[in-house]
């Protein structure tokens, strides 16, 4: 009975992540009313990572109460620092091309594209010799007619906010591989912190290069979508999805994670009116439904 709680709580927080990181696209869209998408990027990350100092602090502390705190090694350490610069960097970059592609598209929109990285990791793996189950290809074909659905209007062509958008889900695409070969044995919420902080620190360049002057009035007038972005989606949704994580299947957490875009579709109406047209809603069934069949074992090919 305690396994069958310990479960469901876990399969919560990660619904509520996904809903956390759902709807953190209306902030994003929210907050460029009041300042650009660098200097959004820039707080929302260090907020993210200062976000995380307590969490750290607390989970040192109940380690050490538990007696099995082990202090980390130079090289452990050397390691944890290359591995947040490398995550931090591809997350700094992927996040400036999705601030940047929410300016000029819908956050329904926004969402379900950037969701395509479930759909972009496994043929990237391609290259690194990694295998792909074979109904992804088929998935990948049914995403591309929803993603034509969505997005194409008269002409074939993509609008830029939504080419943005794409290139921030191949961003992303990167950066889970560059996770995936650096987490193993490292500190998650440490990877976390740092790899915020770099992030951030690789969007204050374009942020004072393209968006001087800096308004403190615009900026304290956003405080709102920045601390919803920064603290809530970075430390509070990270934090959930770590503890949700260590007590539900890894297919069952992905298939959750998965209703992040149909979150983004519904806050996306709901507090901004961005009501999707029959082309787009039947554009958005059929990329979720290729992200739900890719998760589903099966067999696989490798490259």
């Amino acid at each position: 009975m305690k396994l069958q709680n310990k479960a469901l709580w876990a399969d919560a927080a990660i619904l509520l992540t996904a809903i956390i990181w759902g709807s953190a696209f209306v902030a994003q869209s929210v907050g460029m009313e009041y300042i650009g998408p660098f200097t959004y990027q820039t707080i929302r990350s260090f907020l993210g990572a200062v976000s995380l100092l307590p969490v750290i602090w607390a989970a040192n502390r109940r380690q050490k109460r538990a007696g099995t705190y082990r202090p980390m090694t130079g090289a452990e350490r050397k390691k944890l620092w290359l591995a947040g610069l490398c995550c931090g960097l591809a997350l700094g970059v992927a996040s400036m091309f999705q601030q940047v592609g929410v300016q000029y598209t819908t956050v329904g929109k926004a969402g379900f594209i950037t969701a395509m990285y479930i759909l972009i990791v496994p043929v990237l793996g391609l290259f690194f010799g990694k295998k792909v189950p074979l109904r992804t290809w088929g998935c990948i074909a049914l995403a591309a007619a929803g993603l034509y659905l969505l997005c194409m209007k008269d002409k074939l062509s993509l609008s830029m906010g939504d080419g943005f958008v794409g290139l921030c889900a191949l961003g992303f695409s990167v950066h889970i591989l560059v996770v995936d070969h650096f987490a193993g044995k490292l500190d998650g919420l440490r990877l976390s912190c740092i790899q915020f902080f770099v992030a951030g620190l690789t969007s204050l360049v374009p942020m004072l290069l393209c968006e001087r002057p800096l308004d403190m009035g615009n900026i304290l007038a956003a405080w709102a979508p920045l601390l919803y972005g920064g603290v809530l989606s970075s430390g509070v949704g990270y934090t959930l999805q770590v503890l949700g994580q260590k007590d539900t299947k890894p297919a069952v957490a992905s298939l959750l994670m998965s209703l992040e875009s149909v979150f983004a579709v519904l806050a996306g109406i709901v507090l901004l009116h961005q009501v999707p047209s029959a082309r787009e809603a039947i554009g958005c069934v059929l990329m979720f439904v290729a992200i739900i069949l890719a998760q589903l074992p099966g067999k696989t090919i490798e490259g």
